[in-house]
């Protein structure tokens, strides 16, 4: 049976730093799949863009400017709670530290390699497609630089650039 709930437009980012890992975080308390892990982002506003949508809810999210981002994927998914069609936008040229503006954990690690669960059923489709991925600045590293005991996330945290 085809899901004829209306679509809820969403802007996704994947972050990366100058070593080619992603930015993932958790969803936070109160809000559906919490405690699963995700790409950062959320709902287009009405007559916002993709790229603007995005920008404001890193910036709302996690205090980061992002200077640019390019489309990349988009995805519809059902969930129980909402059908989202997931525009995925590559943000390689940001700025700024990140930070738990909403109480998320959060935490860079290998696009090839990441091992975080229970991630969103959206996220897992893309997973071998951004594992694929020629990306500017990889390097051979460690899988998971997350620093759990205060959500933020270790390494270079300054630019992605």
């Amino acid at each position: 049976m085809k899901d004829e709930r209306p679509l809820t437009e969403v802007a996704v980012g994947l972050v990366f730093d100058r070593d080619g890992r992603v930015l993932l975080g958790q969803r936070p308390a109160g809000k559906p799949y919490a405690g699963w892990w995700e790409f950062p982002g959320g709902k287009l506003e009405a007559g916002e863009s993709v790229a603007a949508a995005l920008a404001r809810e890193l910036h709302e999210e996690l205090g980061i400017e992002v200077r640019s981002s390019q489309p990349w994927i988009v995805r519809e998914h059902s969930y129980p709670h909402a059908r989202v069609r997931l525009h995925f936008r590559l943000v390689f040229d940001w700025t700024g530290e990140p930070v738990a503006r909403e109480g998320q954990a959060f935490g860079w690690t290998r696009p090839d390699a990441i091992d975080r669960k229970p991630l969103l059923p959206a996220t897992e489709p893309i997973l071998s497609m951004l594992a694929t991925l020629a990306l500017p600045g990889r390097k051979p590293g460690p899988v998971d630089t997350m620093d759990r005991n205060n959500g933020s996330a270790a390494g270079d945290r300054k630019s992605g650039r």
